[in-house]
């Protein structure tokens, strides 16, 4: 059959099929094309996840957009979804859950001061949270301090066991990295040993931090915090199991980096959280009703 199909001419093939001579090239020089644009995309898709593996595929249609525009080229977002499907770069979350809080202790729980309000500027709201990394000889443990505005990871610390020494490492971690120490700040937490202590508690009142804590003592209440945990493992591969702790807080160190300078946040307009942290923008609101009581003063 295949032999037959050799010995027709294009021309005759044109006319049994209704096209003419230029449409047959027309078609080809348009599937040419549409190879070439496919390549240029998943090559560039590809060298954003090298620093970014897990990133998803509207973040990366987004930031893709001005590499496109240089090349003259655009992509749909449909074709876009479907070219990842096509080259299986889709992206399949996972999630686990490790219970890290110990809420049934005689220390004084505070109350919550900020009841899954809306943070509207940096250094208004922290959240912090630990998390478990895997390791061959067992479990290490990641203390996260997170700015509840920009996303960013303002401290961290990786430790060997649930102590409070950890907490209390990434709390001065965050303290030292302030950049707008004259405004108010609520620190927020579950109600886990670690942060209920006397010596983490110390802390935050002698830097003036108001103190807030989620109430039913829930690891996952705090949303922002499980957020935060659920893209460093399922983005950046801190779920996998290390081979030792130093080859993990070498992990750790790179991962909050990347995820700090260079992973955009729909929940900051498309920013990296260092860009959103460090700018001057204010959500538009008419009064920051948080700010506004504690500056008065005033009980939640």
């Amino acid at each position: 059959m295949k032999g037959i199909y050799k010995h027709l001419s294009l021309k005759y093939l044109c006319r049994l099929f209704g096209k003419s001579r230029q449409g047959w090239y027309n078609l080809q020089q348009h599937q040419g094309q549409k190879v070439l644009k496919s390549t240029l995309i998943l090559e560039k898709v590809r060298k954003i996840r090298t620093d970014l593996p897990k990133l998803g595929t509207l973040k990366l249609r987004i930031m893709l957009e001005k590499h496109l525009q240089d090349h003259h080229l655009s992509i749909g977002r449909d074709a876009f979804f479907e070219l990842m499907r096509d080259n299986g770069m889709l992206i399949k979350s996972k999630r686990s859950y490790t219970i890290t809080t110990n809420s049934n202790h005689l220390f004084k729980k505070f109350p919550d001061l900020v009841n899954q309000g809306e943070a509207l500027m940096a250094e208004e709201i922290w959240v912090s949270d630990i998390t478990y990394i895997r390791m061959r000889s067992g479990f290490a443990y990641l203390s996260l301090i997170t700015d509840a505005y920009s996303r960013k990871i303002v401290g961290y610390n990786l430790s060997h066991n649930l102590r409070a020494e950890g907490c209390i490492k990434a709390l001065q971690m965050a303290l030292n990295s302030r950049i707008y120490p004259q405004r108010p700040l609520i620190h927020h937490s579950d109600r886990g040993i670690q942060y209920c202590c006397n010596a983490y508690v110390e802390l935050l009142q002698k830097n003036r931090l108001h103190i807030s804590m989620t109430q039913n003592g829930s690891p996952y209440d705090n949303a922002i915090a499980e957020r935060i945990n659920g893209i460093l493992k399922t983005e950046f591969g801190l779920h996998k199991t290390f081979e030792s702790f130093m080859i993990a807080q070498q992990n750790v160190d790179q991962v909050i980096e990347k995820y700090n300078y260079l992973r955009p946040h729909f929940s900051c307009g498309l920013k990296t959280p260092q860009l959103c942290h460090l700018s001057a923008h204010v959500k538009p609101i008419q009064e920051n009703l948080l700010t506004r009581k504690v500056i008065s003063g005033k009980s939640y």
